[in-house]
């Protein structure tokens, strides 16, 4: 099956009643997406992410995400280590995520946000080593300073979400046991250098994502220009997910049925709760 291993059904795009998430899943598993992962992003929505992935039949994921710390509270770390404890034995219940660093976003860059955000970073990669859970990784020009803390504080396996970096630092991710997620971006073809990257990567270094509703493809995305001509923007869902690996397959001149059963195989060593809900 295929495996999207980082997707936001909870998201506002999917409807206040996920009566969206619900139908776009239907549609997902129709094409031979059998399970998604769920990351959370505060606090806020620790119960929401539990309960649709209980309701789709799904897996998920409970962190803060670095876009949020400006507004976390530290108190949120400790209800963040209460869920963990109270659910420990939810088998949908895959890692500690999304977390991570975002040097991206002017805000998130001054000096205090910086420190704050690696504060947190440390503070969730601590929890996943006491609940022994692996972390999916915000990474966006941060992957150095995502590798230093990780290397001080290694949690075993994960995944490095959306994973653009170079091949130097793809191999000390992998040296930490993580695996490279890749979506949607990688079928631009003017993203030369990723496509490069996910096609001479070793096939057990990679696992398929759709970041849903984020990262559209190609074929759902629409230029500024002609989203001011009213051309709407698609919105992106698991469903894609089969398509993107196809591509991948393309670029790395293997068949489709190789490429999902590679992404199926390293999903499941990266996020090994993963394989007990088959």
């Amino acid at each position: 099956m295929w495996i999207d291993t980082h997707c936001h059904l909870d998201a506002p795009e999917f409807g206040p009643d996920h009566a969206l998430a619900v139908a776009a899943r239907e549609r997902a598993a129709a094409l031979g997406v059998g399970r998604c992962v769920i990351p959370a992003v505060e606090r806020a929505n620790f119960d929401t992410v539990r309960a649709l992935a209980h309701r789709l039949g799904d897996a998920y994921a409970l962190g803060i995400h670095p876009l949020y710390v400006p507004q976390a509270r530290d108190s949120d770390l400790d209800l963040l280590d209460a869920a963990l404890t109270e659910h420990r034995d939810d088998p949908r219940l895959v890692a500690v995520g999304e977390i991570g660093l975002d040097f991206f976003v002017p805000a998130l860059c001054t000096p205090e946000m910086r420190e704050r955000q690696v504060a947190f970073y440390r503070a969730q990669l601590r929890l996943a080593r006491k609940h022994g859970l692996p972390v999916i990784l915000h990474v966006r020009r941060s992957a150095d300073v995502l590798l230093k803390h990780l290397r001080e504080l290694p949690t075993g396996s994960g995944i490095a979400h959306a994973f653009n970096g170079s091949e130097q630092q793809a191999q000390a991710f992998l040296n930490q046991g993580f695996k490279l997620g890749f979506g949607g971006a990688v079928t631009f073809e003017p993203a030369k250098q990723l496509r490069r990257l996910a096609s001479a990567l070793p096939l057990d270094a990679l696992v398929l994502e759709t970041d849903a509703p984020d990262i559209p493809p190609q074929w759902l995305y629409a230029t500024a220009a002609e989203r001011a001509e009213g051309c709407a923007q698609g919105v992106n869902t698991p469903a894609e997910l089969p398509r993107i690996g196809a591509v991948l397959a393309g670029l790395r001149g293997i068949g489709v049925d190789e490429m999902q059963a590679a992404a199926q195989a390293n999903a499941w060593t990266a996020l090994p709760r993963l394989k007990a809900l088959t």
